[in-house]
């Protein structure tokens, strides 16, 4: 007896989702996504964050996509910060790379176990050992100054914060924002940050104290022009980074605009921007989490 035509569809939608998450999370977890995934879920030890915790929240969800364009962008505007990037990361030549390890990284601490996460470290701080140099002003930079390394935490943490609460699944409470910012202090500290930020007011009082320091520079401009306008995106998916990427601008603060040479359009961003942002991050969560388990269709009598 065949089944009901919505149920015989079924499957092929339960195809397609998974085929859509596979492509999603090979392009940014990698060749090793797969099994970096079973290691960091799968081993057995303590974890430094517990099931519940607010930053496992933040980070395990979708909206991480918008907020980390944002970040990325937010973080070019330090001079010095964006001179190691220019000089050092290799952004241009291999993005979905340097994307791949980033992920990873955040995954690992996330919610690997604390040894995995004590060897993400290390190797991110033996890396970090190794940048530094002269920006185009003359200053020296090090990618292992507290002051930039503080600078990069901050940016990151207020974007992910704030994408999670405008395209999150659930939003944090202050309680829960406050811990979110407490709890990604202890991996900005085991990366070298001194005093980082424990809570939400701080974490703006910082990023307003950084504001003197900040400013548009050739490299930030090319970096901003390569992740919007050129980035190495399959046709197919184009359309859903032009979101992404609009979604992220309309996050940014209006002053952080301007040097970036990006535009502020209040009425589109609080209408058309928002409503494709909470689509396309809805509709990446549903392919990037398992399907529910159907319940079983009685046998026909």
């Amino acid at each position: 007896m065949p089944l009901p035509g919505y149920l015989s569809a079924a499957p092929t939608v339960d195809a397609v989702r998974r085929q859509l998450g596979a492509a999603i999370f090979a392009r940014v977890a990698g060749a090793d996504g797969p099994a970096n995934r079973d290691r960091i879920h799968l081993s057995e030890g303590p974890r430094w964050f517990d099931e519940g915790a607010p930053i496992r929240q933040v980070h395990g969800d979708a909206s991480m996509f918008v907020g980390g364009l944002r970040a990325l962008l937010l973080q070019s505007l330090h001079p010095l910060a964006m001179a190691g990037v220019a000089g050092h990361s290799g952004y241009q030549g291999d993005p979905w790379g340097r994307l791949q390890r980033t992920s990873t990284f955040l995954a690992t601490t996330t919610f690997g176990t604390a040894a995995d996460a004590d060897r993400a470290v290390a190797r991110v701080r033996a890396v970090h050992g190794r940048v530094q140099g002269k920006a185009a002003d003359g200053r020296a930079y090090s990618a292992m100054d507290p002051h930039l390394l503080r600078w990069v935490h901050v940016a990151e943490v207020d974007s992910f914060l704030a994408a999670h609460q405008l395209y999150g699944a659930e939003r944090l409470d202050q309680r829960g924002r406050d811990r979110y910012v407490a709890e990604t202090a202890r991996v900005a500290t085991a990366l070298g940050v001194v005093d980082p930020p424990l809570d939400e007011a701080q974490l703006a009082a910082d990023l307003t104290r950084y504001r003197p320091e900040l400013r548009s520079t050739p490299e930030a401009q090319a970096a901003a022009r390569f992740m919007l306008l050129h980035p190495p995106v399959p046709i197919a998916a184009r359309f859903g980074y032009a979101v992404l990427s609009a979604a992220a601008v309309a996050l940014l603060p209006r002053w952080a605009r301007m040097p970036l040479r990006l535009p502020y359009l209040p009425l589109a961003e609080a209408t058309l921007i928002r409503g494709a942002g909470h689509g396309l991050t809805a509709g990446i969560r549903w392919v990037m989490s398992p399907p529910p388990i159907a319940d079983p269709v009685p046998a026909p009598r």
